[in-house]
């Protein structure tokens, strides 16, 4: 596959970190233009609660009224499993396309199976406005981005390449973080590598946007490096490490961990591109507890 990378296109990236979920939002804005689109927006919920509310998404809309900026996309690197997606709240004060990658078809019926959910549920996709294939390109203003398929921590795992940045959701972390686990259902550790390859293929300046940074080592958050530093430094990856070696550390690392804590809200919120489940005949809504089926 050739991509149509153009470095000397330089958007105007501005991050909005979420301490609860310890995720990074985007607006990118077309340095030419009024135009952005808007990565990987997070919904708050008190999970033991049952409450959620818009903190997060309301301080993306601030910035993007402030800025008088005009929103064409809405883009999900992937369905997240620790953070709720807050695009159709966003979509529904500032308008604008929400994407995702295909093979959230896979994921929504994998999930689908898992959370018991009904015929009701469409497993198609057709809950998104756009199902990039790898290779795809839209616009946003004057700019043209691409999305590369990256699975292996997720089947619908893309990175979105605009100009000379690009966001990578959760197939890297910084340098010193490694890479994310690749042991939710769907999920595999070379096909994570192999991924990891064409990110680390794109131009060695190319600026790379984290979805998460947890701060190894106590160290301040950071959400951007790039390919180069990446190739050098990165601690699963990086000088060359071999597939068989990054698979036999990813496979041993993730026997380690624990599930997300929001992991159960967040698939079910996801998959259905942000959306809450229907609500039952008294108009409550309710998420499932799927035991033992993660």
């Amino acid at each position: 596959m050739t991509y149509p990378i153009d470095t000397s296109v330089k958007p105007e990236v501005t991050g909005f970190f979420d301490p609860a979920t310890n995720t990074v939002s985007y607006v990118v804005k077309d340095p030419a233009t009024d135009a952005c689109a808007i990565v990987d927006s997070v919904m708050d919920i008190d999970y033991a609660a049952g409450r959620i509310s818009y903190g997060h998404a309301d301080q993306i809309i601030d910035f993007v009224e402030r800025h008088q900026l005009r929103v064409e996309w809405l883009i999900e690197t992937h369905v997240h499993a620790d953070h709720l997606s807050a695009a159709p709240y966003i979509q529904g004060r500032l308008g604008g396309k929400l994407g995702i990658g295909s093979k959230i078809k896979v994921v929504q019926e994998t999930f689908g199976k898992i959370f018991n959910e009904g015929t009701e549920f469409q497993r198609d996709g057709s809950q998104f406005d756009r199902l990039f294939e790898d290779g795809d390109t839209y616009e946003i203003g004057t700019m043209k981005a691409f999305a590369i398929h990256t699975p292996g921590h997720t089947p619908a795992c893309m990175t979105h390449v605009i100009g000379d940045a690009a966001f990578v959701g959760d197939t890297l972390f910084m340098p010193d973080g490694g890479s994310a686990r690749a042991d939710f259902p769907g999920g595999d550790a070379g096909t994570l590598y192999d991924s990891i390859q064409k990110v680390l293929a794109l131009p060695d300046e190319t600026r790379l946007f984290m979805c998460h940074d947890y701060a190894p080592n106590g160290r301040e958050i950071r959400w951007e490096t790039t390919v180069a530093e990446e190739k050098a430094h990165n601690i699963h990856v990086g000088q060359g490490t071999t597939r068989e070696a990054f698979v036999k550390m990813r496979e041993e690392r993730d026997a380690s961990l624990d599930m997300p804590k929001l992991i159960i809200p967040s698939l079910q919120i996801n998959m259905r591109a942000g959306e809450l489940p229907p609500a039952d005949e008294s108009g409550k809504r309710f998420l499932k507890v799927p035991l033992n089926g993660l």
